[in-house]
């Protein structure tokens, strides 16, 4: 049983990350730590987790914490990983992975040095949908791909994270927070890396000095043309869509976790496959298998790198949006 501790216990924790240990079986919360010593006791009461911090060192140092899970604001996550690395803890890091890819590639080759498994927290690659997506499309049941489209869109007014208009925490706006979840999910389903990318952004009055939305174009390194829309000025939504040169993959909600998904594979103006998928556990996956990782050394499947990989197609994206041309992304 790997005991977990939750560094940087906030929103996201309470709304995400505590259900789903709640029902994992490999792994448990021991510790958490906030700012507030206070509200950290009182965190710590409320879901019945033995030891509460107000600092990321007490937490790191606690032996009763055998990997931490950093879930701060973005521009913490690179000190906060290697001080849990510096303290001998794997860790399982919040995504994005860091600011830019410099960040990450520290992060990377400390967790190396350490010979310490690092994983980033891309929680779509446990979804049941796009394991489904990824596995007609690797038996090349829609032929060649051709065109593919990943939307994520969200009422970002009035959040509770109020930092994410905030560049220099947050790194981006809704392409840094939402729009790294479409590019991973893009690069675990197509098996494959973008290479170019253009960007277009808009910002408003509420949007401080980040974009309130986006548009990025990738070309990938096969061939196939994609899309990446993302806003937090319009209701949830999360489309996915991949059309091939024989059929194509639909699912109107891919990514949620609220819901059941229905999933459509059709040719010809036909549907020849289709399924009702949920994402319900995919939280529960994603630590029990970093738990997995640790315990048995089975590869986890969202990797350092993985995290390293989308913060250069993020930081591509961002020059493209300053440049207004296309940009080149480097691929590890």
């Amino acid at each position: 049983m790997i005991r977990f501790g939750i560094l940087g216990f906030g929103l996201h924790a309470v709304k995400r990350l505590i259900p789903g240990f709640r029902a994992a079986k490999r792994c448990r919360v021991t510790a958490l730590s906030r700012r507030d010593p206070e509200k950290a006791r009182a965190s710590a009461t409320q879901f019945d987790i033995p030891y509460a911090f107000s600092s990321a060192e007490e937490l790191c140092r606690c032996p009763e914490v055998d990997a931490v899970f950093v879930t701060t604001p973005n521009a913490c996550h690179r000190d906060d990983v290697l001080l849990a690395l510096r303290c001998g803890k794997p860790v399982l890091c919040e995504k994005p992975m860091a600011i830019d890819a410099d960040q990450c590639r520290e992060m990377v080759e400390g967790a190396h040095r350490a010979r310490l498994l690092l994983g980033v927290a891309q929680v779509f690659r446990f979804h049941e949908t796009l394991a489904w997506m990824r596995a007609r499309i690797a038996a090349s049941e829609i032929g060649k791909p051709v065109f593919a489209r990943s939307e994520f869109f969200y009422p970002g007014r009035s959040h509770p994270r109020t930092w994410l208009t905030d560049k220099s925490i947050a790194g981006g706006g809704p392409v840094a927070d939402v729009g790294v979840h479409c590019i991973d999910a893009l690069r675990f389903v197509l098996l494959d890396e973008a290479v170019r990318v253009h960007t277009r952004g808009v910002s408003d009055a509420e949007s401080g000095d980040v974009e309130s939305a986006a548009i990025l174009s990738l070309l990938f390194r096969k061939g196939t043309l994609a899309t990446v829309m993302v806003s937090t000025r319009t209701q949830y939504r999360t489309p996915m869509e991949f059309i091939g040169e024989e059929g194509e993959i639909f699912a109107d909600d891919a990514l949620s976790v609220e819901h059941p998904v229905r999933v459509e594979l059709s040719s010809n103006d036909q549907v020849i496959a289709c399924e009702e998928l949920s994402n319900h556990f995919s939280y529960t996956r994603q630590v029990d298998a970093f738990a997995a990782s640790l315990e048995e050394r089975i590869p986890f499947p969202a990797t350092g790198e993985d995290g390293w990989q989308n913060q250069l197609v993020l930081d591509a994206a961002y020059r493209s949006m300053q440049s207004g041309q296309m940009e080149t992304i480097q691929v590890l």
